[in-house]
């Protein structure tokens, strides 16, 4: 007998309208595998992210005011002329400075000082500019720095510098616009607020910013600093409202605060009587070069007037 031929039909190989399987092809099942793969790393990418973002927020204020060690300084100083003193801010902290008397004072100037620094870590700075600028120089610690009671924060620190600037008003007899507001770094952004909130006989700015948000954006750009920072120190804003001398200056090699920076907040800056320095291959922290002092010297002689002199309202 012939064994039976087979037949191969192709209907055989189609999905009915009933049938409820689906072969998927190798393709698609792949594809499906690789999104899985993409999100799963991707979700965790953006977990990690929002960690870190949320860790620096919670660092923010240990990043922006690194105050030195208190052992770290010198709180004696026998070789410095002062006075050593306690004053209290807005608030009731109590605060920390050093005043340098001038028998022979031609103006009254408040120093305030860098992020990195303290009173004891300036005091021969301030002896110095009080020496070459005939003047009575006041420098105190934020709160939070060296001997001052307390947790430094943007409103914090401005409070603090206008306890201090009305101080040295008091102590020199002049009203607060009769002061000479200097200050470096982090300390230009107390002083452009303090200018702006009760005028000054002129403004120093050393090593200056325009925002706080634009430096740290600066250094971090992967993060979105310009949103989550609590202590924004805007000085461009700031700037606007004080139309007195300005005497700022920088240096080229500054890497914590870019020149093109600190040329912005200049350049915004309304006083028809400002002078801008610019202080070849001078870091953020180098020294002050020589030259400096004699130089806003007579910028100061030039635009303000003795501090002992009657103010105008």
């Amino acid at each position: 007998m012939k064994k039976p031929t087979e037949t191969h039909n192709p209907s055989n190989n189609r999905l009915t309208p009933g049938d409820s399987s689906e072969i998927a092809t190798p393709d698609a099942s792949l594809l499906r595998k690789l999104t899985a793969m993409i999100w799963r790393i991707g979700r965790l990418v953006l977990i990690a992210y929002f960690v870190i973002v949320l860790a620096m927020m919670l660092l923010e204020r240990s990043l922006v005011y690194t105050a030195p060690p208190l052992e770290a300084g010198d709180w004696k100083a026998p070789n410095l002329t002062h006075e050593d003193l306690w004053f209290t801010s807005g608030d009731g902290t109590k605060l920390h400075g050093w005043f340098f008397p001038n028998a022979n004072e031609k103006r009254a100037i408040l120093y305030c000082h860098g992020n990195g620094e303290d009173v004891a870590a300036v005091g021969e700075l301030a002896a110095e500019m009080g020496e070459q600028l005939q003047s009575a120089v006041f420098t105190f610690d934020y709160r939070g720095y060296g001997h001052s009671q307390g947790k430094p924060s943007e409103r914090g620190c401005i409070a603090d510098g206008d306890a201090a600037q009305h101080w040295l008003a008091q102590r020199m007899n002049i009203r607060p616009n009769g002061v000479v507001l200097m200050g470096r770094s982090l300390g230009s952004a107390v002083a452009v607020a303090l200018a702006a909130e009760n005028g000054a006989r002129a403004l120093v700015l050393q090593n200056a910013f325009s925002r706080m948000t634009d430096v740290a954006a600066a250094h971090y750009p992967w993060l979105p600093v310009r949103l989550v920072m609590a202590d924004r120190y805007d000085n461009l804003a700031e700037i606007q409202k004080y139309t007195g001398p300005l005497f700022q200056s920088h240096g080229t090699s500054d890497d914590v605060i870019p020149i093109a920076n600190a040329r912005q907040l200049f350049d915004s800056s309304p006083s028809p009587g400002k002078k801008w320095i610019q202080h070849a291959n001078l870091g953020h922290n180098s020294p002050l070069p020589a030259g400096y002092l004699k130089k806003l010297a007579a910028f100061l002689d030039a635009t303000t007037k003795s501090s002992s002199m009657p103010e105008s309202p």
